[in-house]
């Protein structure tokens, strides 16, 4: 594994991000991982940081909020579009996404949430933040196109304790 500085790959990492990336999560001896298209990297308290959201009603909200840690594991390399569109439709609840999507979990470095193993750049993040949206403040255009249904996000701000190269 080659450490490296996740603003120096911040140009790969928001251009594959918008095409997808696996967000991971574990919690009393379960793990998840769902498709993300969304992230923000930036700079906050002195440290790299990533911020990700989840919808209340996600399977992975309910084990973010039970561990404070998070990985965000970005497929540089090929072989995962399928994996993607699966972790992307399928719930965690009804079953092991890891199984079904073939994709292998392994130890991360410094947290204790898995990464997925072959995706070729991972990120390991101490949530220091998080924030659920408030309606009220919302611009109402973006709320009608994107929360119809309500089901507002939930913004999990990171402060990254390991980026690395596979």
């Amino acid at each position: 594994m080659q450490s490296i500085n996740a603003f120096e790959h911040a140009e790969i990492i928001l251009k594959t991000l918008s095409k997808g990336a696996f967000l991971n999560t574990a919690a009393d001896g379960k793990q998840n991982t769902m498709t993300i298209g969304w992230g923000a990297l930036g700079f906050m308290w002195g440290s790299p940081v990533f911020t990700v959201m989840v919808r209340k009603s996600r399977y992975t909200h309910e084990l973010i909020e039970q561990n404070p840690h998070f990985t965000v594991s970005i497929p540089v390399n090929e072989g995962f579009a399928k994996a993607l569109g699966l972790c992307g439709t399928k719930s965690g609840r009804d079953l092991d996404k890891f199984t079904a999507a073939k994709l292998t979990a392994a130890p991360a470095q410094t947290v204790d949430v898995p990464v997925i193993k072959g995706c070729g750049l991972q990120i390991e993040c101490k949530i220091a933040d998080k924030n659920t949206m408030q309606p009220a403040a919302f611009d109402r255009e973006l709320a009608q196109k994107w929360y119809g249904s309500s089901d507002w996000h939930t913004y999990y701000t990171g402060i990254i304790t390991a980026a690395y190269l596979e």
